[in-house]
């Protein structure tokens, strides 16, 4: 995007209602009962400075304030930064095009309206009512409310910039008077030439100007001064050819001056012919040899045979020698304890896992107690007893619940899967195909958009990854004051206490405490 808006705006046949203000536009139903609120958000939106997020949460808010019948058919888009932000609802449409492809939005997809945050660069929007027509390549809307179907900004399309003003006043507008004069506009007439320097072969030669040749000998009567009257003659501008009177080649012959030129080549030669200039390097690179001791260390590792304490209940199976030395590697994730299967652990046998439900299979410890761990903590999260990483041996289980979430409303979600949250959850794609839970979120500023965020769990992990909303997600980590914007369509790992805060009132925090 940019600071002008959507570049080119050329207006859609049809018959409702299309807005061009301040870099954001608006397409309503004429017949609508909220137009006017709408048209005075948009113009509102537009003096404050405000952006494409703040005319759809205006929008969003006329809307809500307007749900007694069926949703209203408007569409709005506005720059943010270089993305754009769009609110659809009823049956209007939105198409935002960028090098990736197209993204669309219709009003019809949710109960109440869809609003995105399409991030850039973006090369052009459309929004369109229905039954809307083509646009003529003459028409163009450079600001105000008129009638049409649908806007399109088109940012590859340019306008062609303005001429610059003339930097003073034409000859024609000039006052007529005879004192007014601009000395750069007065020419002297073609007919005569500027006057030309006068040749020394019109003047006697005893006369003749002494020019700065001292070296050279005064002229004497000669072959050159018995054809001089007939220069004199009317002829002055084109002379016989002879060589020209001003030639002080012959005070410049001597190169006194450029003799030097051997001793720079002398000087270039010698800098290279001391061997002392490459010696110096010489001393730092023999004891790098040193440091090839150093190799054989790591070959130490695989003869590592030291008996391992057991631990765990693991009686009298020792743990396997590919492990490596525990002291050396501090490093409990998974992929370096190597294969599963090979771990001979008296916690649940492989053949009875598939009882476990549809929880997914992890690696953890179990502590005294017998709860089962992340093996990077360094106490269990149900009893508090410390974990020895030394003692303990990983196997692959069912994973337990990894917290809750509990909403500013006292609604707890407890974390055994994803969640989706928003203002209508039920109908998105993720929550039809059963990769997600719906959670319903609302607001009354209407700030929450009907797909807000995902909370993804990863291993031990809980990701969150904000869905393109239009108000965006904040995080606060734990003892930290402020709140930080998430990038949108990126996964972020929180810790407990984390506060999450969706659109601009709702918030959330996650706890981790599984009691």
């Amino acid at each position: 995007m940019t600071g002008h808006g959507f570049g080119v705006v050329r207006p859609l046949p049809g018959n409702g209602l299309v807005a061009y203000t301040g870099g954001l536009l608006l397409v309503c139903d004429s017949a609508e009962s909220a137009a006017d609120a709408l048209l005075e958000a948009l113009r509102e939106t537009a003096e404050s400075g405000g952006d494409g997020r703040a005319l759809a949460r205006r929008a969003a808010q006329v809307l809500a304030a307007n749900m007694a019948g069926d949703p209203a058919t408007c569409a709005v888009a506005g720059p943010v930064g270089d993305g754009v932000a769009v609110l659809v609802s009823g049956s209007a449409s939105a198409t935002v095009t960028t090098p990736g492809g197209d993204t669309r939005l219709a009003g019809s997809d949710s109960l109440t309206w869809a609003d995105r945050l399409v991030t850039g660069p973006v090369d052009r929007v459309e929004l369109s009512l229905p039954g809307v027509g083509s646009p003529h390549h003459a028409v163009r809307l450079d600001g105000g409310v008129v009638h049409g179907g649908g806007l399109i900004g088109d940012l590859t399309d340019q306008p062609a910039p303005q001429p610059p003003a003339p930097a003073r006043m034409l000859t024609s507008e000039m006052p007529a008077t005879g004192l007014h004069m601009e000395p750069d506009l007065i020419q002297p007439p073609a007919q005569q030439p500027p006057p030309a320097p006068p040749e020394p072969v019109q003047q006697p030669a005893e006369q003749r100007p002494p020019y700065p040749l001292a070296d050279q000998p005064p002229l004497t009567p000669g072959p050159h001064s018995g054809p001089q009257p007939a220069h004199s003659g009317p002829q002055p501008i084109h002379p016989a050819p002879e060589p020209p009177p001003y030639q002080p080649e012959p005070s410049y012959q001597p190169e006194p001056s450029y003799q030097p030129e051997p001793s720079y080549q002398q000087q270039d030669s010698g800098y290279h012919e001391p061997p002392a200039y490459l010696t110096p390097p010489e001393p730092p690179y023999p004891p790098a040899q040193e440091q090839q001791p150093s190799l054989p260390e790591q070959q130490q590792f695989p003869t590592y045979d030291e008996p391992q304490p057991a631990g765990n209940g693991s009686g009298d199976h020792p743990v396997p020698q590919h492990m490596g030395p525990p002291d050396h590697y501090d490093q409990p994730a998974p992929p370096v304890l190597g294969p599963p299967d090979q771990f001979d652990h008296p916690g649940p046998p492989q053949q009875e896992q598939p009882e476990q439900g549809d929880r997914p299979m992890v690696y953890g410890v179990d502590c005294k107690n017998d709860h089962f761990n992340d093996p990077r903590v360094p106490y269990c999260a149900v009893c508090g007893i410390a974990l020895v990483q030394r003692t303990l041996v990983p196997y692959k289980g069912p994973r337990p619940s990894l917290g809750v979430l509990i909403l500013d409303d006292g609604t707890a979600l407890p974390l055994e899967s994803d969640y989706l949250l928003g203002r209508d959850p039920e109908r998105a794609p993720e929550v039809a195909g059963g990769s997600a839970r719906p959670a319903k979120v609302t607001s009354p500023d209407g700030s929450v958009s009907r797909r807000h965020l995902r909370v993804a769990l990863d291993g031990w992990d809980v990701n969150l990854v904000d869905l393109g909303s239009v108000n965006g997600t904040q995080i606060q980590p734990p003892g930290d004051p402020n709140f930080y914007d998430i990038p949108p369509n990126e996964p972020v790992t929180i810790a407990p206490g984390t506060t999450v805060r969706v659109g601009v009132s709702r918030t959330l925090r996650f706890e981790a405490h599984r009691g």
